[in-house]
């Protein structure tokens, strides 16, 4: 049985590259689309385990910008998830206090699949329980240069200096910009990379990956991933002495 967490080390944010559903049914000989639709349950338990534990926001790369180039047959099959999913979820998402929002590239969905995603972070923006932000035809590198571009546009109006880009600005841009960066960011699967996901949030999230296949993930590889994240030290750059001091000051004083 696992230790608690200590009050305070929950993460307010965590984002999940969901990896391994086609592995998962090619070892049971059946076809990646069986996978998927495996994996799709192992998102409903993601979201009650953020519910339970009081995580604020959660983050779910889907479907990567660079996906499209799979089997025509494979990406009509994760379409069909997707669009079933917006169907069926959205309801009972809405009902728990879930607030749904997509980031990526919308333009490469069809009018259908757009509308209801829409319709779905129309109906739910109120909603204030947990953030679940589902990454769709996303990449990072994408994300940073339309940020990029989104203040050139302005600088060419003449509402914006060059002088006055700064980190603050470019951040503000990127997808996400009104929540915390990530503060754990987990990979199934056993790859050990991030493959162009939230390039920009990611700069100082803690990353936890494991060897487990995405349709086998579960609630003991949630709990020992936030136990990893309980034990590291977050120095964002600064020493171990300077965030105790930070930590031990009276409210208002040391490190923010």
């Amino acid at each position: 049985m696992n230790a608690p967490i200590p009050t305070g080390t929950v993460p307010r944010h965590i984002a999940v590259i969901m990896d391994g559903n086609g592995r998962w049914a090619a070892r049971r000989k059946r076809p990646r689309a069986i996978g998927h639709r495996a994996g799709a349950r192992t998102v409903n338990l993601c979201i009650d385990f953020c519910l339970e534990r009081g995580v604020g926001a959660l983050t779910l790369f889907a479907f990567s910008s660079e996906n499209w180039g799979r089997p025509d047959e494979e990406v009509g099959a994760l379409m069909k998830l997707f669009l079933g999913a917006l169907d069926r979820e959205v309801g009972e998402l809405h009902r728990r206090g879930v607030r749904l929002r997509f980031i990526g590239e919308r333009s490469r969905f069809s009018e259908g699949i757009r509308g209801r995603m829409a319709a779905a972070e129309t109906l739910t923006a109120g909603n204030t329980r947990l953030t679940l932000a589902v990454a769709a035809s996303y990449g990072g590198r994408q994300d940073i240069a339309s940020a990029a571009r989104s203040l050139a546009e302005d600088v060419a109006a003449g509402r914006l200096r060059p002088d006055q880009i700064d980190e603050a600005a470019l951040g503000a841009r990127v997808a996400l910009a009104d929540l915390p960066a990530p503060d754990l960011f987990i990979r199934t699967g056993g790859d050990l990379r991030i493959s162009n996901f939230l390039l920009w949030q990611l700069a100082y999230t803690e990353l936890w990956f494991t060897e487990t296949l995405w349709p086998e993930f579960g609630v003991q590889e949630l709990e020992q991933a936030l136990q990893v994240y309980a034990s590291r030290e977050r120095r964002f750059g600064l020493t171990g002495e300077q965030i105790a001091s930070a930590q031990d000051a009276p409210p208002g004083e040391g490190h923010p």
